[in-house]
């Protein structure tokens, strides 16, 4: 039996939710009880059975707060038939083919316009890493990050209480990185989180609707005279200097693909 038919996937309340399957039989090696007795260089001592590997894989996937909507995303579940996703697709599946835990990963960020399915490989990816590789992940929507700040400071906790988890985590996905009001705060957020991950040379994943370059200088508004806002014009130059050394960039294209039916 494989990893993918030894659990489930469906949504459970706002997050994603591995679970086993309600007829899962009883492990014939420690009888259910998780652990036995194992013998390495003549002594024998009680070790976690390999029966835990599913269990402990589907807790990492539960603890990467993918959304409910993407519970169903993967690289099967993928339309690679609408016109133009390929070069996307091939990019995420090869990344993930060619991950090595414990080497320091150059990350990757899709953009592209909205409705590519942008969001879709970047949940597989974390899928793929979770159950064929068993890597620490998370996702985060960086508005309900920012969120999630304002909300601590209601609270009296500061923002180290939401940063820390995301700055440590061993592969981190950003999605709709450049979104929001571009408040001076909001650059201060996006610029802690990366540089934290920047100099503990973590992994990062992310999409965004900008295209990469440096600081243009256009402002938001002016987009309906068709000039266009630059990533570097939502996260700052410094931040995108950074993201330079940690990632490639690979664009999404092809119709929309949730009009399309994705």
């Amino acid at each position: 039996m494989s990893t993918s038919d030894a659990y489930l996937v469906r949504a459970n309340g706002a997050f994603a939710q591995a679970v086993l399957p309600s007829d899962q039989p009883t492990c014939p090696l420690c009888q259910g009880r998780g652990e036995r007795l194992v013998e390495f260089d003549g002594i024998q001592r009680m070790a976690r059975c390999r029966c835990q590997k599913v269990p402990d894989r589907l807790a990492l996937f539960n603890h990467a707060k993918i959304p409910a909507r993407h519970a169903k995303a993967s690289f099967e579940s993928f339309d690679k038939d609408l016109p133009d996703t390929m070069p996307g697709f091939v990019s995420a599946y090869k990344w993930v083919n060619s991950f090595e835990r414990g080497k320091p990963q150059r990350g990757l960020v899709f953009h592209g316009a909205v409705g590519r399915g942008k969001t879709h490989l970047l949940v597989a990816m974390l899928r793929e890493l979770v159950f064929q590789h068993g890597v620490n992940v998370r996702f985060v929507e960086f508005t309900h990050l920012l969120a999630a700040l304002k909300q601590g400071f209601e609270h009296g906790q500061g923002q180290g209480n939401t940063l820390d988890p995301l700055a440590d985590v061993e592969v981190l996905a950003i999605d709709e990185l450049g979104k929001g009001r571009n408040t001076d705060w909001e650059l201060a957020v996006v610029d802690e989180l990366i540089s934290r991950r920047y100099n503990g040379m973590k992994t990062l994943l992310a999409t965004t609707n900008y295209a990469p370059g440096m600081a243009s200088g256009a402002e938001a508004n002016l987009s309906l005279a068709g000039v266009q806002q630059s990533l570097g014009d939502r996260v700052g130059d410094r931040v995108f200097s950074r993201l330079m050394e940690m990632v490639d960039f690979q664009q999404v294209s092809g119709d929309d693909y949730r009009g399309a039916g994705g």
